[in-house]
């Protein structure tokens, strides 16, 4: 084991080579085994992998990408490798050194060298005008809660946000705790990534969530992957892909940049992929302007119509408002189609081709399409494009979008969100017994507006690293400072810890790897995952602190003491026994009947879907419903770049595991900036220069990250790329997507000048 870094290292001048054409292999086994290494040791390595994603094991607390049936030994990617590292570390934080460093010191510190400081061991509280974090007992830490929950004017001066990692078990008791005490702002990450997604799902399809199994691809026989990055943010999808690539289907890329993982997959878990050439995964690589997907499928749509390409049987007897939409779509104007893509004409009659010579069609999309302005509209029209030749509720055919946290799907079915349906509520106060708050409650948006103008004081974040993963950082930040207290339950240090209230507490927790004993014996968690697949997670490693509870006994202590004798919820019960848990979710939460039982069978089961199980849509109109928005896409005045934000290789959301993105060439450094060479010589920017990067609002303010490298990159004409959470400061708080309020951090206008 590598101990940790005792300073930052030097990112001033990361090195730049050719990006790579192909993803995983030899190298991502190597990379993974060392990075393990570095933080498990060798045995410890062994012992942990073996166990990840399997039926008997735990969950990786990566991305929530499903697993087959039939499980690898080794069925982990590189960046799962490079979470269960990261939390099953034997590098520890102790009262010691938050003595050694108080608060002021670590805000200076870059958040790869908090992460890599180890696993946090004790209850630690900052207290008002404190400079240090000081170790705190459990029961004083619940206490200062209380205190402060109860000085409150009213409920809605408490925000209770979510991570994705959060246990179907812990979130169910963590919205049950909110709303018992009185207010519905339960905002989550999902506001910050697929919100745009589950809106447009919701009113198109009649339930928020993908309609396709992993069967489905296996037997699709053309698959569309827009605005996503699998080869770095869900890689098992790739062997997924290569599967169905073998089984005859074709897949269609739309991407502003070129990605390693699409064009070819190296599969470590075959000798072709490993000593071999690997496979070409990509046929068609549409390089699409920022913002341009809802003007291609408009035009996609436009000529499968035009065509005779439609499904009439399918769209007559299952969906609504297709003459609406094809009058709209018959109105399309081809040169507004090539400002709005960058694409030729001969680009989109290839991939039209391919739409008609299939007969089951998926689209998979992630970050890429959901966080725009005009986000909720694409994806409705992807569902058009899906409806027109009767792609959903068949095999082979459907909706995939993928989510990125590990449950995060998960936590919104089990209520954690600040609109809850009527129809939970009511089951909600059926079975415990208590008025539940009807009124809306704040999404991430809405809470960091409420922090920062005084409407909300008390911030209790369950997993997550809220300050890092939000935008307008200089305004979130402050929003932050302002509350009387900010709580955040924890594996790792992170930024979210040195940006603090008047006081602050951390509440360390279990990892998915650590063993839960409680007084009803060894306990396991569920998770859901991207295609509603819901799965045991039994980790086996001793935990990193006996002073660590888990996440369901943090929540149910903590109501204990809030709520007290004013509830009737056996709070204790659940703590003892998480079993008594999902017994009451069985009774809530539609499609977990016999949730016990279920759980308990290797692999678990699959939850209801109705477009796809039965083609039945609950919508408004009892069908699926076509949609005509006007086509729109980002305006950028001349000068000016469109900047998406994104992850390097070495990270994962806002954890940052190292300083490569080895797939696109870039090494020992993060404040990049890629620039089409052709936008970088009109600019006047030389490959290897130093620019600021400054973003322009509608009201015309600005605001400003400086000191990035420019390195030319085959990235669209007009559009660059940063990676986050260095660039959230340029992403506006109003800056949001229409409908879902999602941060529109993959279309903000730039200028870049010289440093």
């Amino acid at each position: 084991m590598r101990k940790p870094p005792v300073e930052d290292p030097v990112q001033d001048a990361p090195d730049v080579s050719a990006p790579q054409d192909s993803a995983a292999g030899t190298k991502a086994v190597a990379q993974s085994l060392r990075l393990a290494r570095e933080q498990m040791g060798v045995r410890r390595t062994a012992l942990t992998l073996l166990r990840v994603n399997q039926k008997d094991g735990f969950d990786c607390p990566g991305c929530a990408w499903p697993e087959d049936d039939k499980r690898h030994t080794a069925e982990f990617c590189e960046n799962g490798a490079k979470a269960v590292a990261e939390e099953a570390t034997l590098r520890r934080v102790t009262p010691d050194f938050f003595a050694a460093h108080p608060v002021a010191d670590l805000a200076r510190r870059s958040g790869y060298w908090l992460g890599q400081q180890g696993r946090l061991t004790q209850p630690m509280y900052l207290a008002e005008g404190a400079e240090a974090y000081e170790p705190v007992p459990w029961e004083r830490a619940f206490g200062i809660v209380a205190e402060e929950l109860e000085a409150l004017d009213s409920p809605d001066e408490a925000v209770f946000y979510t991570s994705g990692r959060t246990s179907n078990e812990a979130a169910f008791l963590y919205q049950l705790l909110a709303r018992e005490f009185g207010t519905n702002n339960l905002p989550d990450c999902s506001n910050m990534c697929h919100e745009s997604s589950g809106e447009a799902l919701t009113e198109t399809l009649g339930v928020g969530k993908g309609s396709v199994l992993l069967e489905d691809l296996y037997q699709a026989d053309l698959i569309v992957v827009a605005g996503q990055n699998p080869g770095t943010n869900h890689p098992r999808m790739l062997t997924a892909l290569e599967k169905a690539k073998a089984g005859g289907a074709k897949i269609i890329t739309v991407n502003p940049l070129p990605e390693a993982g699409m064009t070819r997959f190296r599969n470590p878990q075959t000798a072709k992929g490993l000593a071999g050439s690997g496979t070409a995964l990509t046929d068609l690589f549409l390089q699409i302007r920022l913002g341009g997907d809802q003007a291609l499928f408009r035009e996609l749509n436009r000529l499968v119509i035009e065509r005779g390409g439609v499904d009439e049987e399918f769209v007559a007897r299952h969906t609504h408002g297709y003459e609406e939409f094809a009058a709209a779509a018959r109105d399309g104007s081809p040169e507004g189609v090539r400002e709005a893509t960058g694409l030729r004409p001969e680009e989109i009659e290839q991939a039209l081709q391919m739409v008609l010579a299939s007969r089951r069609t998926v689209v998979c999309w992630a970050m890429g399409l959901t966080q725009h302005k005009h986000s909720v509209a694409s994806i409705r029209e992807i569902v058009n494009f899906l409806l027109l030749r009767g792609n959903v509720g068949r095999p082979g055919a459907g909706v995939c979008p993928v989510r990125g946290h590990s449950n995060v799907q998960g936590d919104r079915t089990m209520g954690i969100t600040e609109r809850p349906g009527p129809g939970f509520l009511d089951a909600l106060e059926r079975e415990f017994g208590f008025t539940a708050p009807r009124e809306h409650g704040m999404d991430v948006v809405e809470s960091i507006r409420a922090l920062r103008d005084g409407r909300a004081k008390v911030f209790f974040a369950m997993g997550g690293n809220f300050v890092s993963a939000s935008p307008d950082t200089a305004v979130t930040e402050d929003a932050m400072r302002r509350a009387r207290l900010t709580v955040h339950v924890s594996t790792k240090l992170n930024r979210s810890h040195c940006v603090t209230g008047a006081r602050a507490l951390i509440l360390p927790t279990l990892g998915r790897t650590e063993r839960d004993l409680q007084g009803g014996g060894e306990q396991f968690v569920t998770v859901e995952d991207s295609m509603g697949m819901v799965h045991a997670s039994r980790g086996r490693l001793e935990p990193a602190s006996p002073h660590l509870l888990s996440e369901t006994a943090i929540v149910a202590r903590l109501a204990r003491r809030v709520l007290g004798l004013a509830s009737r919820t056996p709070w204790e019960d659940f703590e003892k026994d998480y079993a008594t848990v999902r017994e009451r979710i069985a009774r809530v939460v539609p499609g977990f009947e016999d949730f016990n039982e279920r759980a308990a069978r290797p692999g678990g089961f699959t939850l209801p879907h109705a477009p796809r199980d039965e083609r039945r849509f609950p919508t408004a109109t009892g069908k699926a419903n076509f949609t005509a928005a006007p086509v729109t896409w980002p305006r950028v005045p001349e000068g000016r770049l469109l900047l998406q934000t994104l992850r390097s290789h070495d990270q994962y959301n806002t954890t940052v595991y190292g300083l490569d993105d080895r797939y696109r060439g870039i090494r020992n450094g993060r404040r990049v900036v890629l620039v089409n060479p052709a936008d970088a010589r009109a600019l006047g920017l030389e490959d290897g220069a130093y620019a600021d990067l400054t973003s322009e609002w509608t009201d015309g303010s600005t605001r400003t990250a400086e000191g990035f490298r420019v390195v030319h990159y085959p990235t669209a004409p007009g559009c660059a790329a940063a990676y986050y959470p260095e660039t959230n400061v340029l992403v506006p708080l109003d800056a949001t997507a229409d409908g879902s309020n999602t941060p529109a951090s993959k279309s903000v206008v730039i200028r870049v000048t010289p440093a």
